[in-house]
């Protein structure tokens, strides 16, 4: 750590820290993301072709990679509150380029679903919830511009990896394409980690309320377990729409190619969400906020299943990717914008963990109840009446103004 970039004040990274900061983590989410996580849905029928394994089951294993995550995410969440992020997320790195040459190289079911176990511990310990937590903690009140940037610049995963992965599994065959990948991942995201989130770690800030200084107090509260409620019938509208979005297109007549094309388009919509969050915070409360988007995923989820023919399908999809841009925010802040920023790191674990293991479920019951209902068409209906129902929950998250300062 040089002079430079340390602040005269203990425990805090200058303009310049806080923007190496801030740089690298886009750098590494936009990366992580699309190889950990967006490449899999692009390569999940190829894989099911090649292997004979079915599509349910090779989807099974990348959920019970999500169970890994999230069981990662409490651990590391107070070890972020701790020690800061530079070892976990490089460890996390490290151990994700090794589950995915794994995975490439897996001849058989049992290898393949330990490699996902594998990459899904991974995953806790260097997506969202970790980069959340070092820019909360850091930046401090400037924390929700540097989560927008953030978001802004991972909502460009799918759109970069989602085509890569396509083309290069057209050329070489998943099992080299997910070889290309880890590599790409080692060379970015383990240097990167490690040199860039050097830098003092942060006191925790002070609780804006006497009442919000008790973590556990907060996490047995009836807003949080509401918020929990709330964030995973999100998260699994979202989640299992966007892992079924390529099937669904190809349903109804897209080529694979096309219908990557569209999934990445998805995620060029996400940051134009996030382009509009900062005002959308500024004119509306968090739980209106929260409603409000929740209904536009239920719109949104509803027109994929409704409306055909390839412009109409693609706009659909950027329009969702709009409002799961936003959400992305408003779960990235939905525990400072009600109980401050004092135990971040703990609150987002235990917040995570459910959301994680829903979102690690919803692919599996995507493909479900695709079968179940005789289309993915049907099936996007089903989902947006659990966004409805989230919306719902949604107006029993509000924490008393009386229980707050100013």
């Amino acid at each position: 750590m040089t002079d430079v970039e340390t602040s005269s004040r203990p425990g805090t990274l200058t303009r310049a820290g806080l923007r190496r900061v801030l740089a690298v983590l886009c750098l590494t989410e936009i990366t992580s993301w699309g190889i950990l996580y967006y490449a899999f849905p692009v390569l999940a029928v190829s894989i099911s072709r090649s292997t004979g394994w079915s599509l349910p089951t090779i989807t099974a294993a990348f959920s019970l990679g999500q169970l890994a995550a999230a069981l990662t995410g409490i651990p590391v969440g107070h070890t972020l509150d701790r020690l800061g992020p530079r070892a976990v997320m490089t460890a996390g790195s490290a151990a994700g380029v090794g589950a995915l040459v794994v995975i490439a190289v897996a001849p058989n079911l049992v290898v393949f679903y330990g490699a996902w176990v594998a990459a899904g511990a991974a995953m806790g310990a260097v997506l969202y919830p970790p980069a959340f937590a070092a820019l909360t903690r850091w930046w401090g009140q400037e924390r929700v511009k540097a989560l927008m940037i953030l978001t802004l610049a991972a909502g460009l995963a799918s759109t970069v990896f989602a085509p890569l992965t396509a083309a290069l599994n057209e050329h070489t065959g998943w099992r080299s394409t997910y070889l290309v990948l880890a590599a790409i991942l080692a060379v970015v995201t383990v240097p990167a980690h490690w040199i860039g989130l050097r830098g003092h770690w942060p006191d925790p800030p002070a609780p804006i309320h006497d009442s919000f200084a008790d973590h556990a107090r907060i996490a047995r509260s009836r807003p949080f377990t509401m918020l929990v409620v709330t964030l995973c019938l999100g998260a699994f509208t979202t989640g299992a729409a966007v892992f079924n979005l390529v099937p669904l297109l190809e349903e109804r007549g897209f080529s694979p190619s096309l219908a990557a094309l569209a999934l990445g388009l998805g995620g060029a919509g996400q940051v134009l969400g996030r382009i509009g969050y900062l005002p959308l915070a500024a004119r509306s409360s968090v739980t209106a906020r929260t409603l409000v988007i929740l209904l536009a995923i239920a719109g949104a989820t509803a027109l994929l299943g409704l409306v055909t023919g390839v412009a109409v399908l693609i706009a659909v999809s950027i329009g969702a990717g709009l409002v799961r841009g936003i959400f992305t925010l408003i779960q990235a802040t939905a525990i400072t914008d009600r109980w401050g920023a004092t135990h971040y790191g703990r609150l987002n674990g235990l917040l995570s963990a459910p959301v994680v293991i829903v979102m690690a479920l919803a692919p599996w019951a995507g493909t479900l109840l695709s079968s179940w209902t005789g289309s993915y068409a049907h099936a996007y209906l089903l989902l947006a009446a659990i966004a409805v129902v989230a919306a719902l929950t949604a107006t029993a998250t509000a924490v008393q103004r009386s229980a707050r300062t100013s």
